[in-house]
């Protein structure tokens, strides 16, 4: 893991954060000093970037195996469903099966694979729809079970993927204030559910309380809200969207409302997964969150992947 206590202004530097003259009078973020206000940005910043590349981090997801109906082998065949790196020369060292929405292995070499770090043994697994799936291990690689839609498949974690020794660190727009911003919350009368597609097709339900409206540069904007435990979520695209930041959109959380109003800081708008990975299976934003408007603020593409083709269901 990379460490935490970078010092800060190489972390400004490497990171793009540069204060700026901008500032806006809100409900309650202009107590909060210029220097305060970058200096709690410069911190949470390199924590993103550390996070990002963490050995567990969605740069060292190297694979996503969905699994078919009965027996899927896991090993360096060519025929196995479950693809090993070709480095590790195991064979095949287990069988999944999938039987009516249940996962279970089948060890074939012992003393190789582990479960939550005990020596593996057949067993049935826990996807991560249970909020805590199991983990195996076999030596640096780390496989976990997941549930999207219909589908039930293995996500591989490898720390040695060649894009998260590459890679170079996240990309920011400099700091601006202006972009930190008291929304109002309009809520629903109840809670409405809203469609969700994510990158592979699959349409889940999300729960909506309301929406915010804003303006920038004189425009009013809306953005729909989905719950959280500790706030609300807003997954969105802009005009920079495609150029200066990933294709598919970007996400941003924001606390509860207090008094009618939400305060949104798109300084802190960062991009999914999916710019990291093409083993993640992200959101898309709804309908209704595709702002006609540049926000230049917060987290931008990476590298190579600006104009990148927005994702298509398949």
């Amino acid at each position: 893991m990379l460490m935490r206590h970078l010092v800060t202004a190489l972390a400004s530097l490497v990171l793009g954060i540069v204060p700026s003259a901008s500032t806006t009078s809100l409900q309650d973020p202009s107590k909060e000093d210029l220097s305060a206000y970058t200096g709690r940005m410069n911190k949470w910043r390199v924590e993103q970037n550390a996070d990002l590349t963490d050995a567990q981090g969605w740069l060292s997801v190297a694979g996503l195996y969905w699994l078919a109906e009965g027996v899927n082998k896991l090993g360096n065949d060519p025929s196995d469903k479950v693809q090993l790196p070709a480095a590790t020369g195991y064979g095949e060292l287990a069988e999944f099966t999938l039987n009516a929405g249940h996962v279970s292995i089948h060890v074939l070499q012992h003393g190789v694979i582990k479960i939550n770090g005990k020596p593996a043994v057949d067993a049935e697994l826990k996807t991560d729809a249970t909020g805590v799936p199991d983990k195996i291990q076999i030596a640096d690689l780390t496989l976990t079970i997941i549930e999207r839609g219909d589908r039930i498949g293995i996500r591989m974690r490898d720390p040695d993927r060649q894009a998260r020794k590459d890679f170079k660190g996240m990309r920011w727009f400099p700091l601006d204030r202006s972009y930190q911003i008291n929304a109002d919350f309009k809520p629903y009368d109840k809670p409405r559910q809203i469609p969700i597609t994510n990158v592979l097709g699959d349409i889940r339900m999300a729960t909506s309380p309301g929406y915010v409206e804003f303006k920038v540069s004189g425009k009013v904007c809306r953005l729909e809200a989905e719950s959280t435990d500790d706030g609300l979520f807003f997954n969105f695209t802009d005009k920079t969207t495609g150029k200066a930041t990933y294709s598919a959109g970007r996400f941003l959380d924001a606390p509860k409302p207090v008094d009618g109003h939400v305060l949104l800081d798109f300084n802190q708008a960062t991009c999914p997964p999916c710019a990291f990975t093409p083993f993640a299976t992200c959101p898309l934003p709804p309908s209704g969150n595709h702002l006609k408007v540049a926000i230049m603020a917060g987290e931008m593409a990476p590298l190579g992947k600006e104009v990148e083709p927005a994702h298509k269901a398949s």
